[in-house]
This record gives C-alpha cells, structure tokens and sequence, in this order.
C-alpha cells in the first residue's frame, strides 16, 4: 500500500510551494478563526489557484454554519471538506450534500471506548481520520 501524504495549516505560498515540492497528495487550508493556521478568503483564493491540479485541495472547518460552509466552498473550490468539530453523523452527511464535495471526519481518540464513536460514522463519510 503506498501511502497518502497530506500536509495541513498551510498559510503562504512558500510553504505550499515547499508542501508540493516534497510530493504532498494532499493539502490542507484551515478554516478556524481560533486556529493561528486560519486563512481568510482571499488567501484561500490565491493557494488554491497555486494548488489546483498538482494536489488534492482540502478544507477544513470546526463546526461551521452553512453559510460559512458555502463562502469556503465558493472562494477555494476545495476537492474535499474536513470536519474538525463536533459534528454528528448527520451533520457530515448534510455538509456532503451542501458543499456537493466528499467529507473527511476527524475523530477524536483518547480512549479504547472512543473507538465505538467511528462506526456512527461509517457510510456518512467518505473518509475517516482517527486523531490521537
């Protein structure tokens, strides 16, 4: 199995351009005012202008409203939307369906008992991250 590189909170195009360069499948804006790798719109625009074709674009929200959901998706045109909050099932598969993109759930994981919360999620996401 050959894995899948993906470099996230990326914030300039020096350290995009430096993302791409070293093979990244896979990159990453955030979307979070409280994040310091949150990027505005317009920077949203330009990375993803730089991006577009040599990587897989991905957006990633906590808990974000439609609208805001739609602004993302209308300023980077992201390939795939990542879903950092608390988001229940339902919540993921309705984004899908908003944003017409595949979703990435982020799931915390601390515990064994944390494991049971992933399969709520099976067949709603299109993919699963498990976050230690």
């Amino acid at each position: 199995m050959t894995p899948t590189v993906k470099i996230c909170g990326l914030s300039t195009a020096a350290t995009l351009d430096a993302a791409l360069e070293a093979g990244a499948d896979m990159v990453g804006f955030v979307f979070f005012p409280k994040s310091p790798r949150h990027i505005d719109l317009a920077t949203a625009r330009e990375l993803g202008r730089q991006a577009r074709g040599r990587a897989t674009i991905v957006a990633l929200s906590v808990d974000a409203d439609d609208d805001t959901l739609k602004r993302i998706v209308d300023a980077l045109s992201p390939d795939l939307m990542q879903l950092h909050g608390s988001e229940t099932p339902a919540r993921v598969k309705a984004i899908g369906e908003l944003c017409a993109r595949p979703t990435m759930k982020a799931i915390g994981v601390a515990t064994r008992e944390d494991l049971a919360a992933v399969k709520a999620y099976e067949g709603v996401a299109d993919m699963l991250l498990i976050d230690a």
